[in-house]
């Protein structure tokens, strides 16, 4: 049985849990490997690792970590290959795909280098009163928990680790049980980058796991991607238990197609942003919003949406499998839903792959004339099923984004008129904000936004992570 070891104290070690999790490749639904369900001890080690080495790695130099950071980076580029792989296989998106995730990541640990240099900076100013200067130093807070999610494994983790590495804080890991696989190649990496023993360490397992974690009273915070029900359970916790928490959790995202638009390449934006990863993306569109005018554009996204559905290495494929049997599950449940409440023109459960592999898939799924106040207008479904909803006007659309669901993540506006574009950009209550854009991807060196139930905290993640890990000190000096 191939078991993943737990990465503790800068060595790989074996579990001694006797539960253990199947690890699958959704397109096959075939077991790759196992993740252990860590015991509390093990649990306990990883963070004890972490304390231990805070203290001298928090006195490291900028340099230092920097230059940790770059190896991390060459051998992250140097293995690009092998890392999209290994997503391919655990996740299921297609090489393409899982190529640009690594790119992604990758630019999250070039940011973080930057980060080290600049923001990480105090501030001074002297004669704040006669003969007295005042100092703002940042100093890292100690040892966090940094929880990732099964749709960016590798993505959520640099959003994360590499910023505490800049900022000489310590992290422990603890992977999805669906997409764990990439968490041990990471700490392979960061191993043979020289990084300090304790300052990353890798625990497997479930939700059990995370909260053994979370709750350990020598973890300072708590970094989360995931679900909303997951992420407030989380956020409640670090609250009760006084950690701070940067909580980015879940999204019902509306793309608004303005009568001006350049309609084929909205579609094709709007196709993008819907399928793309088989929808499993926090930033991916869910509620196609059609303005008065601007109806033509329904015709070619249904066109559209018709997509070669295989394996994610095979270069004839165009989306992969839902990551696991029970996300697969959830988005037949929502068809189901759609079907009594709106007009199925996409139906994706008669889209299969070429031949049969056995995997979790289901094809692009859109429903037309759905009603506002449905479960599918409402509702993450995370999966490839997009709504079309008509409104007559910029205004009642706004107004439909930011009081229809909880949500807050992102909005995009597809139009030629920039006045509009203004508009909606500033009214519209989200965290991320696309013009002619269907992921509203932030670069690494902005952080992820996030507003409403998808986002608990207040520190967002990647550089806004300064405000995560370290705490500031104000130093008043007078000299006589």
């Amino acid at each position: 049985m191939n078991v993943l070891p737990n990465f503790i104290a800068d060595q790989f070690v074996e579990s001694k849990s006797s539960e253990k999790i199947p690890v699958r490749n959704p397109a096959f639904d075939t077991v790759i490997s196992y993740a252990p369900v860590s015991t509390e001890e093990e649990v306990a080690e990883a963070v004890e690792a972490g304390v231990s080495a805070f203290e001298k790695f928090r006195k490291t130099t900028p340099s230092d970590r920097v230059s940790y950071l770059l190896k991390i980076r060459d051998s992250v580029i140097r293995d690009t290959d092998l890392l999209a792989r290994i997503l391919v296989e655990n996740h299921g998106r297609t090489y393409a795909e899982a190529v640009a995730e690594v790119k992604r990541s990758i630019e999250n640990v070039e940011a973080a280098a930057a980060l080290a240099y600049t923001l990480a900076k105090g501030e001074k100013m002297v004669n704040v009163s006669p003969d007295i200067d005042q100092e703002l130093i940042r100093e890292p807070l100690g040892c966090f928990a940094v929880i990732t999610p099964f749709n960016i494994p590798l993505h959520a983790w640099s959003s994360y680790v590499p910023y505490a590495i800049a900022l000489g804080a310590t992290v422990v890991l603890k992977p999805s049980e669906v997409t764990p696989i990439i968490a041990n190649e990471v700490a392979r990496i960061v191993k043979g980058a020289g990084v300090p023993t304790g300052v990353m360490s890798v625990v497997h397992g479930d939700g059990r796991v995370a909260e053994t974690l979370a709750r350990h009273p020598d973890i300072q915070g708590i970094g989360f991607i995931g679900s909303t029900k997951t992420g407030k359970f989380l956020y409640e916790l670090a609250a009760k238990e006084g950690k701070r928490a940067s909580i980015n959790a879940g999204a019902k995202n509306h793309l608004v197609v303005m009568p001006d638009a350049n309609f084929a390449k909205t579609a094709d934006a709007v196709v993008s942003s819907f399928f793309g990863m088989s929808g499993q993306r926090c930033l991916a569109g869910s509620n196609l919003v059609v303005v008065k005018g601007a109806e033509k554009v329904v015709d070619m996204v249904r066109e559209k949406s018709w997509l070669r559905l295989g394996y994610g290495m095979d270069k004839e494929t165009e989306m992969g499998p839902m990551a696991a049997k029970t996300l697969l599950d959830r988005v037949l449940k929502f068809i189901e839903i759609g079907e009594q409440v709106g007009k199925l023109i996409v139906d994706g459960r008669k889209n299969k792959p070429a031949k049969p592999l056995g995997g979790y898939f289901i094809g692009p799924t859109v429903f037309l004339d759905v009603p506002p106040n449905s479960p599918l207008a409402k509702e993450e479904i995370f999966g490839p099923v997009a709504s079309i909803i008509y409104t007559e006007s910029l205004e009642e659309t706004v107004e439909l984004i930011n009081k229809n669901t909880p949500y807050g993540n992102a909005a995009s506006i597809f139009t030629s008129n920039p006045n509009l574009a203004r508009r909606f950009t500033l009214d519209v209550n989200v965290g991320n904000v696309g013009v002619n854009v269907g992921v509203p991807q932030p670069m690494a060196y902005f952080p992820l936004g996030g507003r409403k139930h998808s986002f608990f905290g207040t520190a967002h993640s990647r550089v806004d992570t300064i405000r995560f890990f370290t705490d500031h000190k104000i130093v008043t000096t007078r000299w006589w």
